[in-house]
């Protein structure tokens, strides 16, 4: 009987091991804003629902994958706080960090256009800023001394997907094609980092 228990036993131990990979990486998105905090707003839309929709698409895009996990800072419309987010990141220690916003023009000039990335400064950070510039309309890369920057130990980018009152920008990031097209970029973004 305690050969048979030994048995399942071991069993189960190289089932459950073979389903664990040893060397799993993960790859944190964040979706800017949440809950109360609406982000930035134009009409109908605001940063936080864009934000959200994209990384989902991005997590979606990323399941079944054995090298790596797209881990949410959010899933649903809440509000983290920063120091809440950027905890949970340096306990996890990505790969890479990827906090997701949407820019605003103020209302005299005419609405700026285009992808606007903020990086730590570390290589490894401004490597990733470089791969976003290949896939997207990059404005600028830009240090800055921001929260998430500042406070994630892990190389991280925050990147302004675009302009909200631009029309050019919000149409395309509010479009289903346009949020999985971005999505697909950062897909393939994270496959070749």
């Amino acid at each position: 009987m305690k050969g048979i228990k030994l048995l399942a036993l071991g069993a189960f131990s190289a089932s459950f091991l073979s389903f664990t990979p040893i060397n799993k990486k993960y790859i944190v998105i964040d979706a800017g804003h949440g809950g109360n905090d609406m982000g930035t707003v134009f009409e109908k839309f605001s940063e936080k629902e864009i934000t959200i929709n994209i990384a989902k698409q991005i997590q979606k895009l990323n399941e079944n994958q054995d090298q790596y996990e797209v881990v949410l800072t959010r899933d649903s419309d809440t509000y983290p706080s920063l120091q809440e987010r950027t905890d949970m990141i340096n306990k996890l220690n990505p790969e890479m960090v990827i906090s997701l916003h949407m820019n605003n023009s103020p209302q005299k000039e005419t609405p700026k256009q285009g992808t606007e990335v903020y990086i730590q400064n570390t290589e490894n950070s401004k490597k990733l800023a470089e791969k976003i510039s290949k896939k997207f309309d990059v404005r600028k890369i830009e240090e800055k001394n921001l929260h998430m920057l500042r406070e994630t130990k892990s190389p991280a980018v925050l990147v302004e997907l675009g302009f909200i009152n631009n029309t050019k920008d919000r149409e395309y990031v509010t479009s289903e094609n346009g949020q999985k097209e971005i999505a697909q970029k950062f897909t393939e973004i994270i496959r070749e980092y």
